[in-house]
C-alpha cells in the first residue's frame, strides 16, 4: 500500500529498515535480564508464582507488602540475588531490619512447585521480583512486565543490611542509598510510595508522639492525628502493635499514602519527611497533581522503578547458581 507523497522505493526502504531494527534490538533490560526469559525453559513459571501468590494472600492479606518488602530488602543487599532468603546464623534475615520480614514460606511453596515442573530453571532471585509484582497486583495495583534471567547469590552477610534505608533516615541520606543503588529521587519517592499498603509496628514512631521535642509531639504531625496514634500506642504500651502505613486505605494499592503525607498524617518519620523537603515533595505533588504540575501516575511509575530497582547487582549467565531450595546454597 502506498503512502501518500512518498515513492515506492522509500516506502520500501523504510520498511526494510523498521524490520531491521526489530530483529537486532534485544528486548534486554538492566544487567541482562529481559522479558520473558522462561518463556522456552518453564513458560509456565509466571503463573506457578502468581497463583501461589494469590492462593496464600487469600488466606492472608498481609503476605502482599509483607513479599513486597522482601524484595526491596533483597536489592539494597548485594543486589536482587536473593541473599535475604538463605538461612543461617550471620545471615541477613538475622539482622535487626530484617527481623519481621515475612513471606518466605510463599517463595518456598513456590518453588517447591516450580522445582516440580522445571527442576533446576528458575531462581528464587526471580521468583521474589515475581511476587513482589503480582502482590501489587493482589492489591489493586497496575500489573507491570518482571524482567528475569536472576541467577542467585551465594553469600548472605547480616552486617550488610544494617545499611538498609532506615525510618529516621533524613531525605539525603535516603537520597545517598538509593543513588548508590543507581536510584534517583523520583525512584525513592516512588518506591517509597510501596508504603501504601501493610504496617508497620508501634516502636517505629511511637517516639514521634511524647516527646520528640521540648514542646512535645512531632510538630509535623497533624494535631488531630496525634491524638489518634497515642491512643493506638500509648506511652510505654504494646510496641509491636501494628497500625496501618497508610490511613484509611492499609489494604488497596493507591495514591492515598501520598494524601496522608500532604495532611501531615505520614507514620513513619522518613516518610513523612519526602513531604517537609522540597526535593521530594515535588514528586508527592505531582503524584497528586497539585499545583498545576506535569502528573505523574503512581501505578504506572511504580512499576518502572521496580523494574530499575530490580535489576541492581543482578547475576546473569554463569555468575551465582539456581538454588534447588532457596534458604541454602547448593
Amino acid at each position: 500500500m502506498a503512502i501518500s507523497g512518498y515513492s515506492p522505493m522509500l516506502v520500501l526502504a523504510i520498511s526494510i529498515a523498521v524490520v531491521l531494527l526489530t530483529f537486532t534490538t534485544p528486548v534486554v533490560h538492566g544487567q541482562g535480564t529481559r522479558l520473558g526469559f522462561y518463556s522456552n525453559s518453564c513458560p509456565q513459571a509466571e503463573s506457578i508464582v502468581a497463583s501461589t501468590v494469590r492462593s496464600h494472600f487469600q488466606s492472608d492479606p498481609s503476605i502482599a507488602p509483607g513479599l513486597l518488602r522482601m524484595h526491596f530488602h533483597d536489592c539494597f543487599v548485594r543486589g536482587c540475588d536473593a541473599s535475604v532468603l538463605l538461612s543461617g546464623s550471620n545471615s541477613e534475615r538475622t539482622s535487626p531490619p530484617n527481623l519481621s520480614l515475612k513471606g518466605f514460606e510463599v517463595i518456598d511453596d513456590a518453588k517447591t512447585q516450580l522445582e516440580a515442573a522445571c527442576p533446576g530453571v528458575v531462581s528464587c532471585a526471580d521468583i521474589l521480583a515475581l511476587a513482589a509484582r503480582d502482590s501489587v497486583v493482589m492489591t489493586s495495583g497496575l500489573r507491570w512486565g518482571v524482567p528475569t534471567g536472576r541467577r542467585d547469590g551465594t553469600v548472605s552477610v547480616a552486617s550488610e543490611a544494617n545499611d538498609l534505608p532506615g525510618f529516621t533516615d533524613s531525605i539525603d541520606v535516603q537520597k545517598k542509598k538509593f543513588s548508590d543503588k543507581g536510584l534517583n529521587t523520583q525512584d525513592l519517592v516512588t518506591l517509597v510510595g510501596g508504603h501504601t499498603i501493610g504496617t508497620t509496628q508501634c516502636q517505629f514512631f511511637s517516639y514521634r508522639l511524647f516527646n520528640f521535642t521540648s514542646n512535645g509531639p512531632d510538630s509535623s504531625i497533624d494535631p488531630a492525628f496525634v491524638s489518634q496514634l497515642q491512643a493506638l500506642c500509648p506511652q510505654n504500651g504494646d510496641g509491636s502493635r501494628r497500625v496501618g502505613l497508610d490511613n484509611g486505605s492499609p489494604n488497596r494499592f493507591d495514591t492515598s499514602f501520598f494524601s496522608n503525607l500532604r495532611n501531615g498524617r505520614g507514620i513513619l518519620e522518613s516518610d513523612q519527611k519526602l513531604w517537609t523537603d522540597a526535593s521530594t515533595r515535588t514528586f508527592v505533588q505531582r503524584f497528586l497533581g497539585l499545583r498545576g504540575l506535569l502528573g505523574l501516575t503512581f501505578n504506572a511509575e511504580f512499576g518502572k522503578s521496580m523494574v530499575k530497582m530490580g535489576n541492581i547487582e543482578v547475576k546473569t549467565g554463569t555468575q551465582g547458581e539456581i538454588r534447588k531450595v532457596c534458604s541454602v546454597v547448593n
